[in-house]
């Protein structure tokens, strides 16, 4: 029935990929249902988007429900689940629940953003519960890469929906609490609708090892190293940037921070504490005074993006820090997919400049935030759902975490994709609807789909150059000269050495040419005859297709 109510859950991103989480929860009947979003995230361009900054969740459905959405709730400040809020947020424009660390995160970044929003945010914390709209949300501290991660106990009428957000189990973090079993198991006994959890490691086997044992290998390798020691890491990664500044302080190294957001998330851990008995760090200019074997560079660029602090080192482009043979650079970090090409370009610019590059599979120098399947068994086992929602994962990740849940025997388990309307309750799990879905891209100061913001074009101006064409008629229709071209990107000469330039301007003058006097009268005849002759010589004789635009005036 219409009026009965339900429990419905919809990711808009984050599910059928890594990043861009995006996840709504409604409830109520189907026609006046009461809306949360749990995440805000964003996704990075690849080659394939050329000028774009930053990729994000369409938010098409939730904004024709405006009236109805309550809040939106950010489980912790990794990018791929919060970075979207400043971008999206004057679409939404709902209040906002997240952890001071992400507070104090959002607040640096409106800093450095001229225009950002300011955007209204209530504070919560580890073991607090609020109320967003028709549901009661508990917040409970899970072990991550970041600090204050929280997974959510969602609580409504239907029952209440376990959703982790990212988490491990480590019982020896560098900035605690671990994740909370004894609260964990409580919720379980009293019952558990879903289990939304994260697949990122579902199809690897065993226990993460804990951040603590990444640290003490860090301290090894750092102490046998001869020359400069550069680390780099996810600038989120506050234990880790504890763990490496604690090796070298062990080690008698002083430690320099190399990018600008690393710096701004030490400041912002700094206030809240996360940084105690760490530092002072040394400044940029005291580099040259300092001793190779007495330093530790802590930087960004771990995932190769060109113009981050190990970027510059590779390109021995900074004015005042460089690195020399002999030096050693570590990868504490994994590689996101799609970055493989960049990093690896990075690694081999360092090993030309004589520099030792050591990563994960070398040593232990990095650990995942995310869980193995040891790891799930024991949140599956803790929590005891009835229903259990891969979420946080590409397809293969996705059904290797169903799969687990189905023989670790949750009765129930949903396999959904972006779009889905998930049914949760009443009755069995069933996707009862496709809403709209996709993304859309922070191209500068604009944010729209591919075509607004006009990638599409640009993709295939990548490929095969423009070419622009201005054809100028007498007042007799005949050609007034010869016309104008101007190529960009356009091969300068053919095969046979001819240029190109030249054919395609004759192709533009045999087309004029080719057209009776009385129907040159049509000037959009004209275009479109020169724009085909052109890109259609710029084929014979390059085999590619510019994109051709073509001005006709009398």
């Amino acid at each position: 029935m219409a009026d009965n109510p339900e429990l419905v859950f919809v990711p808009l991103g984050g599910v059928g990929e890594i990043g861009m989480n995006f996840m709504l929860y409604g409830f109520g009947p189907a026609n006046r249902r009461e809306w949360i979003i749990v995440d805000v995230g964003v996704t990075f361009p690849d080659a394939r988007l050329p000028g774009v900054d930053l990729v994000m969740a369409d938010t098409r459905f939730i904004e024709e429900n405006l009236e109805s959405l309550r809040g939106i709730v950010i489980t912790h400040a990794h990018e791929d689940h919060y970075g979207a809020l400043n971008s999206l947020w004057p679409r939404l424009k709902a209040p906002v629940w997240m952890t001071p660390f992400t507070a104090g995160l959002l607040d640096a970044k409106r800093q450095a953003e001229p225009g950002a929003p300011k955007i209204p945010v209530t504070i919560y914390k580890a073991g607090e519960t609020f109320t967003v709209g028709p549901f009661q949300i508990e917040a409970i501290p899970v072990a991550h890469s970041i600090p204050e991660p929280m997974a959510l106990a969602i609580t409504s009428p239907a029952g209440t929906v376990v959703h982790t957000g990212d988490w491990r189990i480590d019982l020896t973090p560098e900035i605690g609490p671990a994740t909370d079993e004894a609260r964990l198991r409580a919720i379980g006994d009293a019952g558990v609708l879903a289990l939304v959890c994260d697949s990122t490691n579902a199809m690897r086997e065993g226990e993460s090892p804990s951040e603590q044992q990444v640290g003490e290998s860090l301290k090894e390798i750092i102490r046998q190293t001869k020359g400069r020691v550069a680390v780099t890491t996810f600038s989120s990664n506050v234990g880790r940037v504890r763990s490496i500044a604690e090796a070298a302080t062990k080690a008698g190294r002083q430690v320099m921070i190399l990018g600008t957001s690393l710096k701004r998330v030490i400041n912002v851990a700094g206030e809240l504490g996360y940084m105690e008995g760490i530092g002072p760090f040394v400044a940029e200019e005291d580099y040259a005074h300092i001793p190779r074997d007495n330093l530790v560079i802590i930087c960004t660029g771990s995932q190769g993006e060109a113009r981050a602090a190990l970027a510059k080192l590779a390109r021995d482009e900074m004015k005042t820090v460089g690195l020399s043979p002999g030096d050693t650079v570590i990868f504490s970090s994994r590689v996101i997919p799609g970055n493989e090409k960049a990093i690896l370009e990075i690694k081999n610019q360092l090993i030309d400049q004589g520099v030792k590059v050591i990563e994960d599979s070398d040593a232990l120098v990095h650990v995942s935030g995310h869980p193995r399947r040891s790891e799930l068994r024991k949140m599956y086992e803790w929590t005891r759902p009835k229903i259990g929602v891969p979420v946080h994962g590409e397809a293969a990740h996705l059904v290797a975490q169903g799969s687990l849940m189905a023989t670790s025997g949750i009765p129930e388990v949903a396999q959904i994709r972006n779009g889905d309307m998930l049914r949760m309750w009443p009755g069995s799990p069933e996707i009862i609807d496709q809403v709209p879905f996709g993304r859309v891209y922070r191209d500068g100061m604009l944010l729209g789909s591919e075509e607004a913001v006009g990638v599409r074009d640009r993709r295939k101006l990548s490929f095969a150059g423009h070419v622009a064409v201005n054809v100028v008629l007498d007042d007799r229709y005949d050609l007034a000269g010869d016309p104008d071209i101007v190529a960009l990107g356009v091969a300068a000469v053919d095969a046979k050495g001819e240029d190109m330039e030249e054919l395609m301007l004759d192709a533009a003058i045999g087309a004029v040419d080719s057209i009776p006097r009385q129907r040159r009268k049509d000037l959009d005849l004209i275009q479109e005859a020169v724009r085909r002759a052109v890109r259609g010589a710029a084929n014979e004789a390059w085999g590619k297709k510019p994109v051709v635009t073509v001005f006709v005036t009398r």
